[in-house]
């Protein structure tokens, strides 16, 4: 009987979060931008331009916070990869007895724990490779691009950003098609995060309608008082 086996997707490629993130946040954020400012009486005009300079400002600033972020997180990883790489060399019995220790807790007899530890030590590329995996939890042959990290919030914030600009670039003088084309954008992009991560589409569209449509409320609350004091 031919063997079955199973694929599991990219969980550690460093893409999805930012990208997830990066549309949501641009979406959100200018919708409820956009809100306030028509909330306050501002012209159609004023609407654009300060839409345009919240999605441009908005993608720069998630592109260089995870770049940021992501490039630190791999820089210290590495970091410890070498601290990890000069134990074994300056105290290899204390990394072995460490290592057959691992195992021992993962339910192997002690016999094939020392066997085992005894024949991954004797390959010094595999040994500090498999204590990197074991004892930092990551895959260092895998680590997270910070440009790929970038990359995908730019542009993820990017097209969010533009949705609930699209309307007034088009023509539009109220909030009313930036509500509706911006609802069925956070009910798409709710329901695609949900069907990613194996939940079902309305519970992750509904949500994030919800958390949406408070922002963009509270904004346009703010913004219509404000507005009407200095008026």
């Amino acid at each position: 009987m031919s063997e079955w086996h199973h694929h599991h997707r990219d969980v550690t490629g460093g893409w999805l979060r930012p990208a997830v993130f990066g549309a949501m946040d641009g979406l959100v954020s200018n919708f409820a931008l956009i809100s306030g400012v028509v909330g306050g009486g501002a012209s159609p005009t004023v609407v654009i331009v300060t839409g345009l300079a919240g999605l441009v400002a908005g993608a720069c600033s998630m592109a260089v916070g995870e770049y940021t972020s992501v490039a630190s997180q791999t820089e210290l990883t590495r970091a410890e990869i070498e601290v990890e790489k000069a134990e074994l060399i300056r105290n290899p019995e204390g990394e072995l007895a460490e290592l057959t220790a691992l195992y021992r807790t993962r339910g192997v007899d002690a016999e094939t724990s020392e066997k085992v530890a005894r024949q991954i030590t004797a390959q010094p590329e595999l040994a500090w490779r498999v204590h990197v995996r074991e004892e930092l939890g990551v895959d260092p042959d895998d680590l997270p691009s910070p440009y790929v990290a970038a990359l995908s919030s730019f542009a993820a914030f990017s097209v969010g950003a533009a949705v609930p600009v699209l309307p007034f670039l088009l023509g539009a003088s109220g909030l009313i098609a930036a509500a509706v084309i911006s609802v069925i954008g956070l009910l798409v992009l709710g329901g695609v995060v949900a069907r990613l991560t194996a939940r079902p589409w309305w519970t992750g569209a509904l949500r994030q309608l919800l958390l949406g449509a408070f922002a963009a409320a509270v904004t346009f609350g703010i913004g219509s008082l404000v507005g009407s004091t200095l008026t």
